[in-house]
């Protein structure tokens, strides 16, 4: 037998002894209670039989097992129950022997000097060791946030971890209609919405606020950040507990993260749908190593498809996104294919080789700067790229390709904008001819949206590294703004556009999808918001330095073009732009030339056939910005 079953054994012999002595004191008490002329049981073996009576109920009510330190609510009902039915016993078996109770009311007093006895014994001891661990753990004055019901999951993980340097002051509710009550022993010393009066309020300052609720989000909880720094108190998040033996989870806080800021709210989507498009059928994502397509797998795999391809041309992620998929879905045949999708033989080669329904297209360059200094590259890879991608997927008989577009396509100012908004142009011709029967039966369904929080190149992981090693934070311009989105979000809504752009809805030809994508959001402010989040000062203990508009850049992302009119779809978080359609011929011989002219080097011309066939195409005027600091 292992140390640790023998261990198990030993403990739970130790509580049947327990049980069995507390339940034999409490069949003697109750006979001295209910005739203290003739306190002795009669007979005399009766203490004994209360014993047996709680040892044969401990069987089905799974005495033995409990565990005294972390004895609940559930289990101390479940101890007056087997109580009950204890005392019912030994009275039935004295009235059944013929033998008379010492008094009327002798029932009530065993079965309530039964409950006392297994009960109150577990109760003190848990107490006990609480305030002893408490003693000597707490080294921290905190004051939660959140409801009862999280403050309860915190407490009670904190109460049975091994180290709990917390003492918990109070709780900031959720709602001001809790405000001057007890919830499980703490006083609701505000609401959130009243945090800095609350916190001025408090005779000692607590050194950190412990966020419990994960409903505290957006508006909200900048309020509360903005309250904490003022009053000069950390914040953090707790853990997500469940009741599942919260005793047993652990208790490691964890920073805000900068998505809680997002003021957006939760978008109802039609997973049926989702599922009755990619279930049993085999699906390939481009780009499958970048921040959209990697989540695009993700979310993919769970609707269990036949087989997911994964193509990219970077290796290093390609494997990390494979082995990612191959853990959490082991049964899904998954491939990984390298390939660049500028090598239209080569991706027409793999799409009729392993023929995929459904095709979403994430491959792209989409760093402004970089393909401005790159253009040919750049439109080779966004806008031959995606007429291979879509010519090889018509081919090899898709029914449906998606295209993931910016909203730096619409009016752009670099390179990288207008290739994506030629991409657009291309995949809504092939779409008109799918939607009027001219050509092939395969749909295609472009989604535009902004920026994504996180994604590889973005604003937010290069001010982390900026933070890490102390600062600067680096803005280009004091009146930068964009719009912002989660991945996990931006995906689904791409999926949901999918299920509507597949079906037969009354959408216009070539309509693009757009993520409403909320209010836009202004680069210093959210560069202030991280040095918050860090527990830091904006100005004081990191600066933060504009750099001027790199080459390429706008102040200010548009969804939407001037001609394309917003329409509603019917669905949450999806808008519809009013196509602008270009003449397919037309589109296909300008995609020839400038294939041609990228073959030769030739910047000067691919760059006038890109301006010919996106006329908005215009380059910013440049803001002269100092490298200042604020």
């Amino acid at each position: 037998m292992s140390p640790q079953r023998r261990v198990f054994f030993l403990r739970l012999l130790l509580n049947i002894v327990l049980d069995g002595l507390l339940a034999a004191l409490a069949v003697g008490v109750s006979f001295w209670l209910a005739n203290p002329a003739q306190p002795v049981p009669q007979p005399h073996l009766l203490p004994l039989g209360g014993a047996i009576a709680i040892w044969l109920i401990g069987i089905p009510f799974g005495l033995a097992r409990l565990h005294w330190r972390y004895i609940s609510l559930p289990d101390l009902a479940m101890l007056g129950g087997a109580a009950l039915v204890a005392a019912l016993m030994l009275c039935l078996l004295l009235v059944g022997a013929g033998m008379a109770l010492p008094s009327p009311a002798f029932p009530a007093i065993l079965a309530l000097a039964l409950a006392l006895a297994l009960t109150v014994p577990k109760l003190l001891y848990r107490l006990a060791r609480q305030r002893s661990a408490g003693a000597e753990q707490a080294t921290q004055t905190a004051v939660l946030v959140g409801d009862g019901a999280s403050a309860e999951l915190f407490l009670a993980a904190q109460r049975g971890a091994r180290a709990a340097p917390y003492r918990v002051a109070g709780l900031l509710a959720l709602s001001a209609r809790h405000v001057g009550r007890r919830l499980h022993g703490l006083d609701v010393l505000g609401a959130v919405a009243d945090a800095p009066a609350a916190l001025a309020r408090l005779a000692q300052k607590p050194e950190m606020l412990i966020i419990t609720s994960t409903a505290l989000a957006g508006d909200a909880l900048a309020g509360l950040l903005a309250a904490a720094e003022q009053a000069g108190v950390a914040v953090k998040r707790a853990p997500s507990l469940t009741r599942l033996a919260p005793a047993e989870q652990q208790l490691e806080l964890q920073p805000i993260a900068i998505e809680d800021l997002l003021n957006r709210r939760q978008i109802s989507l039609d997973r049926s749908g989702m599922a009755r498009l990619i279930t049993g059928r085999r699906v390939a994502v481009t780009g499958a190593g970048g921040s959209i397509g990697a989540e695009l797998a993700r979310q993919l795999a769970g609707f269990a498809p036949s087989e997911i391809l994964l193509l990219d041309n970077g290796e290093f992620a390609l494997w990390q996104i494979d082995l990612e998929i191959r853990e959490l879905h082991p049964a899904l045949p998954c491939r990984t294919i390298i390939a660049d999708v500028r090598a239209g033989a080569r991706i027409a080669s793999v799409f009729d080789t392993f023929r995929p329904d459904l095709v979403f297209h994430a491959a792209a360059l989409k760093h402004v700067p970089i393909v401005e200094d790159n253009p040919l590259e750049g439109l080779q890879t966004n806008v031959l790229g995606t007429r291979a991608v879509a010519d090889a997927a018509a081919a090899s008989g898709a029914a449906l390709m998606v295209l993931i577009s910016t909203d730096k396509a619409v009016n752009p100012s670099s390179a990288m904008g207008a290739s994506k908004r030629l991409a657009e142009i291309y995949c809504q011709g092939l779409d008109v001819q799918a939607r009027r029967g001219d050509g092939g039966r395969m749909r295609c369904v472009t989604v535009r949206f902004g920026n994504v929080l996180g994604s590889t190149g973005s604003v937010v992981p290069l001010f982390r590294r900026q933070l890490a090693q102390g600062g600067p934070l680096t803005v280009t311009h004091p009146d930068m703004q964009r719009y912002f989105m989660t991945v996990r979000e931006a995906v689904g809504l791409v999926l949901q556009a999918s299920v509507v752009g597949s079906g037969e809805a009354a959408i216009p030809d070539g309509g693009i999808f757009v993520l409403d994508m909320g209010a836009p959001v202004k680069i210093v402010d959210l560069a202030r918001q991280m040095i918050r989040l860090a527990g830091l000062r904006p100005e004081i203990d990191v600066q933060i330095r504009f750099t001027g508009l790199r080459p390429g850049e706008k102040l200010f992302e548009e969804l939407f073009h001037g001609g394309e009119e917003p329409t509603p779809t019917g669905h949450p978080g999806l808008l519809m732009a009013t196509p602008r359609l270009s003449d397919a011929t037309e589109v296909a011989a300008a995609l020839a030339a400038l294939d041609s002219a990228a073959r030769q080097g030739d910047t000067a011309g691919a760059m006038a056939i890109l301006a010919r066939m996106v006329p908005e195409f215009s380059k910013p005027v440049t803001l002269a910005v100092s490298p200042v600091q604020v």
